[in-house]
């Protein structure tokens, strides 16, 4: 209980200090967890539109994979991203091991289901009727759907921001393919771990209250997009 107090105490002492360290691992994180939820953003948007849109033999076994990668198990991506850029994997002589380019990808595929998930949930939940209706109205079947995209825009804001939330919170695949190296690719669900291992409860903590400051005042941000886009 000593450390959760501790630790806000620290929290406030780190931010108001400008601590160097603190402040290096909060960009890292920032550029790796924006970056990452882009990537997806920019194929899984799409990804999850042109699936509610069309029929196609396989289109089963396609969302059922995808529904499968919102489940999946982050360590494993980090494992199989890791043999790809092991030296001795097939992308080994890009040199991209523990570096953030790494970090990126892996958090990438980690979120891309999920935007893709919900982007597909969010088309396919409003009333199929509705476009058979703007077609019978003269709308051709792009301006169909599109209205039906600007319809369910909401929920496309909500993929975001539960890409965004899954990426920043990542701890695992980041360590894997980050190497969680001091000034270079430490970020600050990996710092966490390291201060627990080192036994450093109060700075975890502070590190914590850190990580969920950020989160929550990026997501509001998000959230507050959404509201005005529900008003317009």
């Amino acid at each position: 209980m000593d450390a959760i107090i501790e630790g806000a105490v620290k929290a406030f002492d780190l931010l108001i200090k400008g601590d160097s360290d603190i402040f290096q691992v909060i960009t890292v994180t920032l550029l790796v967890s924006s970056m990452a939820t882009s990537i997806s953003v920019f194929i899984g948007i799409p990804l999850g539109l042109w699936l509610a849109f069309n029929d196609f033999v396989g289109k089963q076994a396609l969302t059922s994979l995808i529904h499968f990668g919102m489940g999946l198990p982050p360590v494993v991506v980090g494992l199989v991203v890791s043999l790809f850029l092991w030296r001795s994997g097939p992308l080994g002589d890009w040199d991209l091991m523990y570096t953030l380019t790494a970090m990126i990808i892996a958090e990438a595929i980690i979120v891309l289901p999920i935007v893709a998930g919900l982007s597909f949930a969010a088309i396919t939940s409003i009333n199929p009727r509705l476009r058979l209706r703007l077609l019978s109205m003269g709308a051709t079947s792009w301006q169909a759907n599109w209205l039906l995209i600007k319809e369910a825009r909401l929920g496309l804001i909500s993929a975001v921001i539960a890409g965004f939330g899954r990426a920043i919170s990542e701890v695992g695949a980041a360590m894997m393919v980050g190497g969680n190296i001091k000034g270079e690719t430490r970020v600050l669900t990996t710092a966490i771990v390291t201060e627990v291992e080192k036994g450093n409860y109060d700075v975890a903590m502070a590190i914590a209250y850190i990580l969920l400051f950020i989160t929550y005042s990026i997501i509001v941000l998000l959230t507050i997009m959404q509201q005005d886009r529900k008003v317009l």
